[in-house]
């Protein structure tokens, strides 16, 4: 890679509407890093459909966006994040289903967790499992993403350690619709199989005002984990 050059999102890995989905731009920026466990700041929204600058910076880190404003910006870090044991898939399945039945308020057209086509979007679609203090998905990725390997690209298996912490905090916080992703911490233990049966979950890890921590993980159907994050999510500023 040259030290620096530019990339286009296409406007299908949208989050919200004309913006990046920030898991896809996390998982890119992951990528270009290298590094084992990345942590990506986002500080301002990606455009989707427009050429926007990417440039490696000093210690392995990587940023997209113009140097003196950088849209997000990534570095290798540490990940000091103990996951839980994943739910059984019937949990999981349950709890996608009841999203799915009875989509909670907040929901947008996005790559993550918008109610789209197979072929359009991940479909992480975390609810609350009964007891556990946890949300979670069962998820089997779709073979229209796989790489010729028949594998999950890992800026795709970043994607889907983001939108279950937004539903962790909605569903088990006091996170407000709206919030957006201000970090995301990753580290990708193993690859991911496109059209293999997963689980994806998420849990409350602390809130501080508008600020809100959650822990995810991917794991197989039988609970081995693949990958995992933290996120802090941020909730709007209340209207004056």
């Amino acid at each position: 890679m040259t030290t620096s050059d530019a990339i286009v999102v296409p406007e299908l890995y949208s989050g919200y509407p004309q913006v990046a989905f920030g898991g896809y731009v996390a998982g890119v920026l992951a990528e270009r890093s290298g590094a084992r466990s990345v942590r990506v700041d986002f500080r301002g929204p990606v455009p989707v459909e427009v050429p926007v600058r990417i440039a490696e910076t000093a210690g392995g880190g990587v940023e997209l966006g113009e140097a003196e404003r950088p849209l997000a910006a990534a570095r290798p870090a540490e990940l000091p994040l103990d996951a839980p044991a994943a739910p059984s898939w019937d949990q999981a399945a349950a709890a996608a289903e009841r999203f799915r039945a009875a989509p909670p308020s907040g929901v947008v057209d996005c790559f993550g967790c918008g109610l789209r086509p197979a072929d359009r979007g991940l479909r992480v679609y975390c609810a609350p499992v009964p007891d556990l203090g946890l949300v979670a998905s069962a998820w089997t990725p779709s073979r229209a993403f796989a790489d010729p390997d028949g594998l999950l690209p890992p800026h795709l298996v970043w994607g889907a350690l983001d939108c279950p912490g937004n539903w962790a905090g909605r569903f088990l916080g006091t996170q407000r619709p709206g919030a957006v992703t201000a970090s995301l911490t990753g580290r990708v233990l193993r690859p991911v199989a496109a059209g293999e049966p997963h689980i994806s979950y998420a849990w409350l890890v602390s809130e501080s005002g508008r600020k809100h921590t959650m822990g995810v993980a991917l794991a197989t159907a039988e609970g081995e984990l693949c990958a995992v994050s933290e996120a802090l999510w941020i909730d709007p500023r209340p209207a004056s």
